[in-house]
């Protein structure tokens, strides 16, 4: 077995954490500590010898340059053992088609491609967090509990648990497998004990030997403040663990904001539509804009038409990559009121004879 993966320790790990890690399973593994328990003591010299190698420089460099064992188990090569003529044919006579031949040949190949050892990749997981149009401009914080397949506690990820050392049972100890196909002889090395003889692993029981299984975490998520409608967090390594001690996978995190009742947002802008009477427009006024921070006061200047725009800086959005805010744009609509007495009809009307000019002078002419 990797010694690396005994210790429970990435490639990389440093003296320090070689150390830390055999103090850790010597502490529970150790023959004084179990007395009697053949299983523990049989651990507990892998676990020497793990820690023997990877803390001098020398075989450590030696071990990783010839002697690490590959997660994905080498290609069992089948060997033509030759001729066997002293029994009656099995299967596959002199008739027998060249597919049929070396079919278990054909076959082994296949079978390497879905060997349980394969390391795999965790698959990523989605979901998704709804807020309030506030809450996603304050920037909010928000406890999951996700569903996730994690490494198996009972063989930390690998698939096997450690068990008295004793003879193959498929191999029945000599390493190799045999199989004859008409009078022709073949063997390759026994997958399962690695052309050793000797079973010193067995599949675990707990995650039926895929070193994952699953298991509720919670999770807090903290959501930034200004983060938009549709944007998407990237919590690392919070997907489904990989099998064989693959890498784990990454939870993605939509956020859903609810629209506001009158503000309007593009980018890190806000847009209001304030209406404002006609008397205001016509002859300028002060007024209250509602922004985020309370009412702000507008000077709308003599003359204001429908439509124009007025820019409060920094009365926008906080930007969730600066903290910079952005502007508020307030779009005026001027409103006509009710005119239903005679008095207000006459005051139009002498307006209309002071300012006779038509707005819609030249609209049609080429």
């Amino acid at each position: 077995m990797d010694f690396y993966v005994i210790l429970g320790l990435g490639r990389k790990s440093t003296l320090v954490e070689v150390k830390r890690a055999y103090k850790r399973l010597a502490r529970r593994y150790h023959p004084d500590i179990n007395p009697g328990d053949r299983e523990a003591e049989a651990f507990f010299r892998r676990v020497t010898e793990a820690y023997e190698t990877l803390r001098d420089p020398d075989r450590r460099q030696e071990y990783d340059a010839h002697g690490v064992r590959s997660h994905v188990s080498a290609p069992a090569a089948v060997e033509f053992q030759g001729f066997d003529f002293s029994g009656a044919v099995a299967s596959g006579g002199a008739s027998a088609t060249f597919g049929e031949l070396f079919s278990d040949v054909f076959e082994d190949t296949a079978e390497r491609q879905t060997e349980s050892d394969v390391v795999e990749r965790g698959g990523d997981l989605y979901g998704e967090i709804a807020l309030s149009f506030e809450e996603a401009l304050q920037g909010a914080e928000r406890r999951l509990t996700v569903t996730r397949l994690d490494v198996c506690d009972r063989c930390e990820g690998t698939g096997k648990r450690r068990a008295v050392e004793g003879r193959c049972d498929r191999c029945h100890g000599v390493g190799t497998t045999r199989w004859r196909r008409g009078h022709m002889v073949f063997s390759k090395a026994c997958k399962h004990c690695g052309g050793s003889g000797r079973m010193r692993h067995r599949a675990c029981g707990a995650c039926g030997a895929d070193g994952i299984s699953p298991r509720d975490e919670d999770i807090t998520i903290q959501l930034p403040a200004g983060i938009n409608d549709g944007a998407r967090l990237r919590v690392e390594a919070k997907g489904n663990a990989g099998r064989r001690v693959g890498a784990t996978g990454d939870l993605y995190i939509t956020a859903r904001v609810a629209p506001h009742r009158v503000l309007h947002r593009e980018g890190d802008d806000l847009h209001l539509q304030v209406p404002i009477a006609i008397h205001e427009a016509g002859l300028g006024a002060n007024i209250d804009v509602p922004t985020l921070d309370g009412a702000v006061r507008l000077r709308v200047p003599p003359g204001t038409q429908t439509g124009q725009r007025f820019r409060l800086r920094a009365r926008g959005v906080p930007s969730p990559h600066t903290g910079d805010r952005g502007d508020l744009i307030v779009e005026v609509r001027v409103v006509l009121p009710s005119i239903e007495d005679e008095q207000s009809k006459e005051l139009l009307r002498e307006f209309g004879r002071i300012h006779s000019s038509n707005p819609r002078k030249g609209l049609f002419e080429a």
